[in-house]
């Protein structure tokens, strides 16, 4: 049965592979010759850096973005192995490549996930907020009223499972590094004051910075928002008067 191998890339340039993905990733894309992308020029970057020897004159890559509406790939690539490649992270995750999975099953391919950094995974786990209810939202809109309203609804809902339960659901989104600073402002203004807040920022590089404070805490704070990878962590907290 052929494979499809989900390929963890790094969180960014100044990573290792050596330091973030297993010991035997080297192994694991040695043989391919067919890898599904997001972006063909970085990610023979990124399989060169991983110790991909092969020339790539004798690979196949096929694209798959946010802006891919169907598959170009040929019914019979289904019968070697093929790389799922994530542009940073786990593929499926926060990425496009669960397409790619569909298609696999749908020709009878075996799925073979393998293991690596997950920005999304790191930052709760490090947040200190609640890992046994969690919820991933993805983007945020761009209006800052809808933005707002969705913050409110998010922190709404926190706050309704800290009722329940007697701790709040943590709650994920990220953000394009140049819109940060406008989401991040979009926090300080719509959430309560003890509401927990978590900013997480470059994942495994050297400069990574994970720092949870309350909203309150926040407010009177300088805080340096370059424009960076980021990921967002809220938890309302149930007060009982």
């Amino acid at each position: 049965m052929s494979r499809l191998f989900l390929l963890p890339a790094l969180l960014g340039d100044e990573s290792n592979p050596e330091d973030v993905l297993p010991a035997n990733y080297k192994l694991i894309i040695a043989p391919l010759r067919t890898f599904v992308v997001e972006n063909i020029r970085s990610a023979r970057r990124f399989l060169r850096k991983a110790g991909f020897t092969a020339p790539f004159e004798d690979v196949a890559f096929h694209i798959l973005d946010e802006h891919t509406s169907a598959l170009d790939i040929p019914a019979e690539a289904a019968s070697n192995d093929i790389g799922l490649l994530s542009e940073a992270g786990l593929p499926c995750i926060a990425d496009p490549g669960t397409k790619m999975v569909q298609w696999a099953l749908q020709h009878g391919m075996k799925i073979v996930p393998v293991s690596g950094p997950s920005s999304i995974f790191l930052a709760l786990m490090a947040s200190g907020l609640n890992g046994q209810n969690f919820c991933f939202h993805g983007y945020l809109p761009v209006n800052p009223s809808e933005r707002e309203r969705k913050i409110q609804s998010i922190e709404n809902h926190s706050l309704s499972v800290a009722k329940l339960t007697g701790i709040g659901s943590a709650e994920i989104f990220i953000e394009t590094p140049y819109r940060n600073k406008h989401l991040f402002a979009s926090l300080l203004k719509v959430c309560k004051k003890n509401t927990m807040l978590c900013l997480a920022q470059n994942m495994t590089l050297p400069s990574e910075k994970i720092e949870t404070y309350s909203t309150g805490k926040w407010k009177t704070m300088t805080v340096e928002l370059p424009k960076q990878n980021a990921i967002f962590l809220l938890q309302a907290q149930h007060t009982i008067l």
